[in-house]
C-alpha cells in the first residue's frame, strides 16, 4: 500500500486531525451538556452512542496516519478502518430512537449494527483484504436508510434531513479524493471532507435532538 507523503503532506494532514479532534470532543461533550435537561434517557444514550462513535473515528484516525510506518501502524490501520462502521452504526442510532417503534425501525437499526459488527470483524481478522469492496459496503451501509425513509425518516424535520443528506454526498463526494492517491495532498483532502460531513450529520443530532426540543 502507499504511505510515501512528504513532509508538507502530513504536516497539513495532521492539521486537519488536530482540528477535528479538539472541535469534535468540544462539541460532543457540549451536545451532551444540552441535551440532558431536554431529552430521556434513551435518547441520551443514542447521543452518546453517537458520541462515542465519532470521537473514536476521529481519535483513531490521527493516531493511525500521523504514526510513523512501523509494524505499529499497520495494527492501528486495522481499528482505523473498523472504526468507521462504529460512526455509521453510532449515527444511525440518534435518529432512529426519535420515531415510533416499528418493525421497520427495529430491523434498520438491528441490520444496520450487524453489519457494522460483521464489517468490524472482517477489518479485525483480515487486515488489508477487501478493501475495495469495504468502500463499497460503507457507502451501502451509509445510504440504507433511504429505503425505509417513509417509515424511520418521514418524521424527522426538514432542517434535519437536509443536513442529514449533505453530510452523505459529502463523505460520498470524498471518496473520489480518497481513491485518488496520486494527488498531492490527498489524504488531507479526503479528511477534510470528512470533518465537513461530520460537521453536517453533528448539526443534525443537534437540531434533531436538543434544538427541537427548546422551541
Amino acid at each position: 500500500m502507499r504511505w510515501d507523503y512528504d513532509k508538507q503532506e502530513v504536516i497539513a494532514d495532521g492539521i486537519v486531525h488536530a482540528v477535528g479532534v479538539t472541535v469534535g470532543t468540544v462539541s460532543i461533550i457540549s451536545l451532551l451538556i444540552m441535551a440532558a435537561p431536554s431529552v430521556g434517557v434513551w435518547e441520551f444514550t443514542s447521543i452518546l452512542v453517537y458520541g462515542i462513535g465519532l470521537l473514536t473515528v476521529l481519535t483513531v484516525s490521527a493516531l493511525y496516519n500521523l504514526w510513523p510506518v512501523s509494524p505499529i501502524k499497520w495494527m492501528l490501520r486495522r481499528f482505523d478502518h473498523s472504526a468507521i462502521y462504529l460512526l455509521i452504526a453510532g449515527t444511525y442510532t440518534p435518529f432512529i430512537t426519535q420515531v415510533k417503534t416499528s418493525t421497520v425501525s427495529l430491523a434498520l437499526l438491528i441490520g444496520v449494527w450487524l453489519t457494522s459488527a460483521v464489517g468490524i470483524a472482517l477489518k479485525l481478522r483480515f487486515p488489508g483484504r477487501f478493501d475495495r469492496l469495504s468502500i463499497v459496503l460503507y457507502l451501502l451501509l451509509s445510504w440504507s436508510g433511504v429505503m425505509a425513509y417513509e417509515s424511520v425518516f418521514g418524521a424527522l424535520t426538514t432542517s434535519t434531513l437536509w443536513l442529514l443528506a449533505v453530510g452523505g454526498i459529502i463523505y460520498t463526494a470524498g471518496v473520489v479524493f480518497h481513491l485518488w492517491e496520486n494527488l498531492r495532498f490527498q489524504n488531507a483532502i479526503w479528511h477534510g471532507f470528512v470533518l465537513v460531513a461530520a460537521a453536517c450529520h453533528y448539526g443534525a443530532v443537534l437540531d434533531s435532538l436538543v434544538l427541537a426540543r427548546s422551541w
